[in-house]
């Protein structure tokens, strides 16, 4: 047994890991001496035994009656490695058990006291509505249940969406949204959720692919606007022309001179774009490297999202500083009054769609507005372009 990877607890002996197994909870330790002999057993687990301080200690005060009772053998070697399956024998499963039976219960008794009818009412829906809780894991049951209240929250806004959408199509107002940032950010996602319930006739996602033969002869902006709406439309940019600005000139898809070409141009052609009434909100979805790994090591193991998986996602984290470079020059330079960057701290994904959400409803000014939701960014996920820049230059982490 490493140390390190355990926490003392307040009893002699007795010591917690301080990493936890998503089904089995965090490990109970037994460790000490006994007449110039060492001692040292896995007691059991806080989720599979329903252990905790007080119960484990008295787990341990069992072990070491058994031992000066000469009923156990004396030592376990402290370098064998042993897992939730082999660890605990059977005479110390009992103990366990018959701890934890009794304080169940008096717990069960305590409770039939103390509980009021309406109490009694609650937990019999909550029972009926969760079901089989038993034979699902723990974590997986625990973060479906807060998507259901992400899916309650996100639902005021969506529609709010609606609203917003009918306005711009009784004015014709037209609007385009910028979805950009690193691989696994999560724009994706805050497509799916912003169009969910949208009128499909009146709003349209593009995501451009390589560029053809004749595309690359062309102006560069030109594939672009053929692409953008009509009145009283939405188009939602899936990457946009800013790939000119952090992915080309990184895997060399550029040369120096089009990169610079490009930055000198972007905030003319966008100042030209919202004086011709088009409604411009540029997102820029900014997740951790830590984030963006995990999400990158789920891509790799859920068959579910293995599609999601690109060879160039397999180079991110090792550009990741190429990638920094590029976006602090890329905010610096193309950020201005008539098309502003809005920076969306991206590792929470549901807050971060709630602010990408607020940002496009606060852009317009629509009928039927429910005054009684919260419009407010929050500044701890929706983050200035200068705060932003001042973080990059003093962490570098972003």
């Amino acid at each position: 047994m490493n140390l390190q990877d355990f926490d003392k607890t307040d009893l002699a002996g007795l010591y917690i890991s301080k990493e936890e197994h998503p089904s089995y909870g965090k490990k109970y330790v037994a460790r000490f001496q006994q007449d110039g002999k060492r001692y040292v057993k896995v007691l059991g687990y806080t989720k599979l035994d329903h252990l905790d301080d007080k119960k484990a200690s008295k787990v341990l005060d069992a072990y070491r009656k058994t031992i000066t009772e000469g009923s156990l053998p004396q030592t376990t070697s402290p370098s064998k490695k042993t897992d939730a399956t082999t660890s605990t024998n059977k005479r110390s499963q009992k103990v366990i058990q018959k701890v934890v039976k009794k304080e169940t219960a008096s717990k069960k008794m305590d409770a039939k006291v103390s509980m009021t009818q309406s109490q009694l009412d609650e937990y019999k829906i909550l029972k009926k509505m969760i079901g089989n809780y038993k034979q699902i894991d723990p974590f997986a049951l625990e973060k479906g249940i807060q998507k259901i209240y992400d899916y309650e929250e996100m639902k005021e806004y969506q529609i709010e969406l609606i609203k917003l959408q009918k306005h711009l199509e009784k004015t014709h107002k037209k609007m385009i949204i910028l979805f950009e940032g690193r691989d696994a950010s999560g724009k994706g996602g805050a497509i799916r959720r912003i169009t969910r319930y949208m009128n499909s006739r009146h709003y349209r996602i593009v995501a451009l692919g390589k560029p053809t033969e004749t595309q690359r002869h062309q102006w560069f902006f030109q594939k672009y606007i053929e692409h953008f709406p009509t009145a009283g439309e939405i188009v939602l940019f899936d990457r946009s022309w800013y790939n000119r600005a952090m992915v080309e000139p990184v895997f060399g898809f550029c040369t120096p001179e089009q990169y610079e070409i490009f930055m000198e141009d972007v905030v003319n052609f966008e100042h030209d774009l919202v004086r011709q009434d088009v409604i411009l909100i540029k997102l820029y979805f900014s997740v951790s490297k830590a984030e963006q790994l995990a999400r990158f090591q789920s891509r790799k193991e859920d068959p579910l999202k293995q599609w999601k998986l690109s060879e160039v996602d397999l180079q991110a984290q090792d550009l990741w500083d190429e990638f920094s470079e590029k976006k602090y020059e890329m905010l610096r330079r193309t950020n201005s009054k008539s098309a502003p960057w809005y920076i969306v701290r991206s590792d929470n994904k549901h807050k971060a769609r709630i602010e990408a959400v607020k940002i496009i409803l606060n852009s317009v000014d629509y009928d039927k507005r429910n005054y009684a939701l919260n419009f407010e960014p929050d500044e701890e996920f929706n983050i200035s372009v200068s705060k932003e820049l001042a973080r990059m230059r003093k962490n570098n982490d972003y």
